[in-house]
């Protein structure tokens, strides 16, 4: 895999992730304004706002992952590059 695609692939999924959370808490601030919940209606937006706060930790570990295999292709990128520039060449002199 070519480390521009992954990084592309990186920003796309921190973009949409960002985008999910802000919407969501954009939504659920509205809902909250607009009537008061009871208590089983707090015992749903708690619930909720649990299960966002654990995709967003997810999602980061997805993206940290992701960071990781970059660094690493990159490297192995580099040292094959280096290992070419250091093979002597052949041609006629």
């Amino acid at each position: 895999m070519d480390p521009a695609t992954a990084v592309v692939g990186m920003v796309m999924v921190s973009a949409i992730a960002y985008t999910i959370v802000s919407v969501t808490k954009l939504i659920l601030g509205h809902r909250a304004i607009q009537k008061p919940a009871g208590s089983v209606g707090d015992a749903r937006l708690e619930r909720l706002e649990h299960a966002v706060d654990a995709i967003a930790l997810e999602i980061e570990r997805i993206s940290e992952g992701q960071r990781f295999t970059t660094k690493l292709l990159s490297e192995q990128a580099r040292q094959r590059d280096d290992a070419a520039r250091q093979l002597p060449s052949h041609t006629p002199s």
